[in-house]
């Protein structure tokens, strides 16, 4: 007898459930931007160690999209008239719209002449997270803006470097 009574609730479980259910229109995860792109902008030093100027020049960035995966192979060149950091990351995309993605990451600064002069992200090799957002504006058109953190950025102290980046770029 117990089985037939858990028989007929389940069966009036699924006959008052199934309709609910199937009456809810089906809401779809955005996909995010896909694709691989490179672009140019500029970038800005914000913070600067051991008294250093904050530097202001340009960067080239570039994305390798992982199919299937939300994950994305970066690398960016922040330069300056007398230097340059070499950055590749590897970031997290969280899709926010059709055509938008978030990020964050991890990576390394390789900088051209350590201790000489600065890059908008320090005057030493060092540790780097990144955070950002890139946006298809116009078909295969990408704007992009990130921050990255150098950590122990700078020779002569153990003080970050903070770059900021805003561009746009050629999708492909």
């Amino acid at each position: 007898m117990k089985f037939s009574k858990l028989a007929t609730l389940s069966a009036l479980a699924a006959v008052v459930v199934a309709p609910m259910v199937a009456a809810r229109p089906a809401t779809a995860l955005p996909t995010g931007m896909e694709g691989t792109y490179v672009g140019a902008g500029v970038s800005a030093g914000v913070l600067s160690g051991d008294g250093q100027d904050t530097p202001f020049g340009g960067t080239i960035q570039g994305r390798i999209d992982v199919p299937n995966l939300p994950i994305s192979a970066r690398g960016a060149v922040l330069f300056t008239d007398d230097t340059s950091a070499i950055v590749p990351t590897l970031t997290y995309d969280l899709p926010i719209s059709s055509r938008a993605n978030i990020y964050a990451g991890a990576g390394y600064s390789f900088v051209d002449s350590d201790g000489v002069e600065a890059s908008p992200l320090g005057n030493q090799d060092s540790f780097v997270l990144t955070a950002g957002a890139e946006t298809e504006v116009a078909p295969r058109v990408v704007v992009f803006g990130d921050a990255k953190l150098g950590f122990d950025a700078y020779q002569a102290s153990s003080d970050p470097a903070l770059a900021l980046q805003v561009g746009a770029g050629f999708r492909f």
